[in-house]
C-alpha cells in the first residue's frame, strides 16, 4: 500500500470511527473538547504509524485504544485515578495498539449509549441551530471545519467559531453527559431530528452556490440518522425521518441532468430513482406507523414522499391522498411553508385555480417574504391557467430570491417560456 493510500484509508476509517471513539472519551473524561483532541492525537498516531506499519486488523480498536492511552495519562497527570481507572491502564500497558483489550470488550455495550449521549449533547437546544449543526457534523459526522465551511459556503474560521463556542456553551451551562428522561427527551429528541433533516436538506437543496446538489452532505444525514436509528429502535419518528430521507435520497441521480441542471419532480426519469434506497425507506415507514400512535411530521413527511416513490410515472401520483396528509401535517405543525406544499398538492389534486387561491392567503405572510418558493408555486399555478404574463412576472421575482446559481437559471428559463407564451 503506497502512502497516499494508505491517507485515504485512514481518512475513510476516521470518517466512520471517529464519532465512536469521541463518545467513548468523553464518558472517560467529562470533557468534549478534552475527548476531541485526544481522538485528535490517535489520528495523528495512525498517520505517523499506519503507512510503515500497515492498517491494523481493527482500526476502530486501534483508534480507541491509542486515545484511550493518552486520556489516562491526562487524567494521570491530573491526579484523579480511581481503582477501576487504574485497572483499565494496567490492561492496557499488557496489550499493543493494535489489539483489543479486555476492557474494549467489556464496554463494547456501552458504545451504543455513549454515541447517543454525544448527539444530545451535540443538538442541545442551548446551543443556536448554527453551532448544533457544526458541533454535529464534526463530532459526529468526522468532518474538518474546512469541509463544514465548504458544504455551507460560509468561511472556514466562522465554523471554527462555531464549534469553540458551542463547546464552551455547553461546558458553560453544564449539560450532562447523559439522554434526558421523559418531556425533557422528547424536546431534545425534536432538536436532533431538525439538525440531521437540516445537514440533509442543505444537500438535497443548496440554498446557495453553483452547486443544486451537495450528495455527501446528504450521505452524512443518512448515516446520522440509520446511526440513531439503532441507538433509539422505539423512537417513530426517528424512523419517519429515516423514511424521508431515504425515499428523498432515491431520486438524486435523476434530479438534474447532463451538465448540472436541475430537473423538477414531474419531469425527472423514475427509471432513474434507486428502488433500494426506495423499499429501504418504505421499510422504516412502516416501522414509524407501526410505532406511532398518531404520525409525527417526520412520519407524515415520509408518507407524502411515499406517495411519489410509489408512482410508476407522475400521472399515477396520489395527489389527493398527498393533500390529506398535508392537511394532517399543517394541523399538527402549523407553519407558512407546510401551507405553500399543502396549496401545491391541491393544485395537482383539484386544479390549478384551487391551488393559487391558496397560495395567494400566503403572500402577505412575513415570514415568505423573501422565499423564493413562494414565487415560483404562484408562477406554476399561473402558468398552468394560461396567465402567461403573471406567471413571468413571479419567476423573475423568485429568480432574484434564490442564491443558488442552478435554481436561478432554472427559474430564468421557466420566466423565458413564459415571455414566449406571451408574444404574437
Amino acid at each position: 500500500m503506497t502512502a497516499s493510500e494508505a491517507v485515504r484509508t485512514i481518512e475513510a476509517v476516521w470518517r466512520i470511527e471517529s464519532a465512536r471513539v469521541i463518545a467513548g472519551l468523553v464518558r472517560m473524561v467529562r470533557d468534549i473538547g478534552l475527548a476531541e483532541e485526544l481522538a485528535q492525537d490517535a489520528l495523528v498516531a495512525a498517520l505517523e504509524q499506519w503507512p510503515d506499519e500497515g492498517i491494523p486488523r481493527n482500526p476502530g480498536a486501534w483508534l480507541m485504544t491509542t486515545a484511550k492511552r493518552r486520556a489516562i495519562d491526562q487524567l494521570r497527570r491530573r491526579e484523579t485515578l480511581g481503582r477501576k481507572l487504574a485497572e483499565l491502564g494496567h490492561e492496557l500497558e499488557l496489550t499493543g495498539p493494535g489489539t483489543r483489550p479486555d476492557f474494549d470488550a467489556a464496554v463494547e455495550d456501552t458504545i451504543g449509549d455513549d454515541m447517543l449521549r454525544l448527539i444530545f449533547v451535540a443538538c442541545h437546544p442551548v446551543l443556536s441551530t448554527e453551532a448544533r449543526v457544526a458541533l454535529t457534523l464534526r463530532l459526529l459526522g468526522g468532518l474538518t471545519t474546512d469541509e463544514i465551511a465548504r458544504a455551507f459556503l460560509v468561511p472556514e474560521s466562522t465554523v471554527a467559531q462555531r464549534i469553540v463556542r458551542a463547546k464552551k456553551a455547553i461546558a458553560k451551562a453544564g449539560v450532562a453527559f447523559e439522554v434526558p428522561e421523559g418531556a425533557e427527551r422528547q424536546d431534545r429528541l425534536s432538536s436532533v431530528l431538525e439538525v440531521i433533516y437540516l445537514v440533509f436538506n442543505e444537500g438535497y437543496s443548496a440554498t446557495a452556490g453553483d452547486d443544486w446538489l451537495r450528495p455527501a452532505l446528504c450521505a452524512d444525514a443518512l448515516r446520522l440518522g440509520r446511526v440513531l436509528a439503532g441507538l433509539a429502535p422505539a423512537e417513530p419518528e426517528v424512523h419517519g425521518l429515516v423514511a424521508l430521507m431515504e425515499i428523498q435520497a432515491s431520486r438524486s441521480a435523476a434530479r438534474t441532468g447532463p451538465g448540472g441542471e436541475p430537473i423538477l419532480l414531474l419531469d425527472q426519469d423514475r427509471s432513474r430513482w434507486d428502488r433500494l434506497l426506495i423499499n429501504r425507506g418504505l421499510a422504516a415507514l412502516d416501522r414509524a406507523e407501526r410505532l406511532a400512535g398518531r404520525p409525527g411530521p417526520y412520519t407524515l413527511q415520509a408518507a407524502i414522499a411515499a406517495c411519489h416513490a410509489r408512482a410508476l410515472s407522475a400521472d399515477e401520483t396520489d395527489w389527493a391522498r398527498i393533500a390529506g396528509l398535508y392537511d394532517a401535517l399543517a394541523a399538527l405543525v402549523p407553519s407558512p411553508v407546510v401551507e405553500l406544499n399543502r396549496a401545491v398538492a391541491v393544485g395537482m389534486a383539484h386544479g390549478p385555480a384551487a391551488g393559487l387561491e391558496l397560495v395567494d392567503t400566503l403572500t402577505t405572510d412575513p415570514a415568505l417574504k423573501s422565499y423564493h418558493l413562494l414565487p415560483s408555486v404562484r408562477g406554476d399555478l399561473l402558468a398552468r391557467l394560461g396567465r402567461n404574463a403573471e406567471a413571468r412576472t413571479e419567476f423573475e421575482r423568485a429568480a432574484a430570491l434564490t442564491r443558488n446559481e442552478r435554481e436561478r437559471t432554472l427559474l430564468l428559463d421557466r420566466a423565458n417560456s413564459c415571455a414566449q407564451a406571451v408574444s404574437p
